[in-house]
């Protein structure tokens, strides 16, 4: 097979490598994937703080993540532009409608890679560390066929 870019002449492709456009489709899905990892994980982070406390402040945000407090807030902001999230005058972060639906897709998503890691010996305490990578690049179709998995083997 000879691979060819507008700028550069015909050239064999390396062998046991995927063609030009399969691989970069793989970095564009991946670079994808983490921009949308930090979105998710303070919607998770912030549905988890109105769960347990009633409140998200930005202080205990940007300590749960070890982040700065201004970083938090400058995250905070992204997430308000999305329309992930609305913040209150002395009453801490919220999430919007659709804050609340992502931050219940992360956690469904989050959940099912952990049971799959322990359903495989994983311990738990390292499937929830594993699993904070992994949820974020995970399709939806292998999802799926892992939700599957765990119906069959976790139902004996």
């Amino acid at each position: 097979m000879v691979t060819r870019t507008l700028d550069s002449p015909a050239r064999p492709a390396l062998a046991g490598m995927p063609d030009e456009a399969e691989h970069a489709l793989r970095f564009i899905r991946a670079r994808k994937a983490q921009s949308h990892a930090l979105f998710e994980d303070y919607v998770e982070l912030i549905a988890d703080l109105l769960q347990t406390t009633r409140e998200a402040r930005t202080t205990d945000i940007a300590r749960l993540f070890g982040v700065s407090h201004p970083t938090a807030i400058k995250n905070i902001a992204r997430l308000k532009s999305a329309g992930l999230v609305e913040s209150r005058p002395y009453r801490g972060v919220f999430l919007t409608e659709e804050g609340e639906r992502l931050a219940h897709k992360v956690r469904r998503r989050h959940r099912i890679v952990v049971d799959l890691l322990v359903c495989l010996g994983v311990p738990t305490k390292t499937a929830e560390l594993d699993s904070e990578g992994i949820e974020h690049h995970i399709s939806d179709a292998t999802l799926a066929v892992f939700e599957q998995f765990l119906r069959k083997n976790t139902a004996k």
